[in-house]
């Protein structure tokens, strides 16, 4: 996500590495599981189920784009790195962070 509140700090993203990235991502997913609408509104929109997300954890892509569903609904950005007590400019680092080589 690149809006005006978070460009210029790409420098952030060197200080998380690939697997805080993924644990990251996996907090997230645990925060979005831990409120039933949230987690319908994300799964309808990953056109994914319950008999079938634990199949798509498994994909490499999966964690990226539960940090992209946060990242790109800035009030549930917000309340997530509350949550982790954390700046959202985090969040939005750990992501790039699973960008990088495995």
């Amino acid at each position: 996500m690149e809006n005006g509140l978070f460009q210029g700090r790409r420098g952030a993203n060197s200080l998380i590495s690939r697997q805080d990235g993924a644990d990251l991502a996996v907090a997230a997913l645990s925060f979005l599981a831990s409120e039933p609408d949230r987690l319908s509104r994300f799964l309808d929109l990953c056109g994914l189920g319950p008999h079938n997300l634990r199949a798509a954890a498994a994909d490499p892509g999966f964690l990226a784009a539960v940090l992209d569903y946060i990242a790109g609904d800035e009030p549930l950005l917000i309340a997530f790195a509350a949550d982790q007590g954390t700046p959202p400019e985090r969040i939005v680092a750990a992501r790039r962070a699973l960008e990088g080589p495995a």
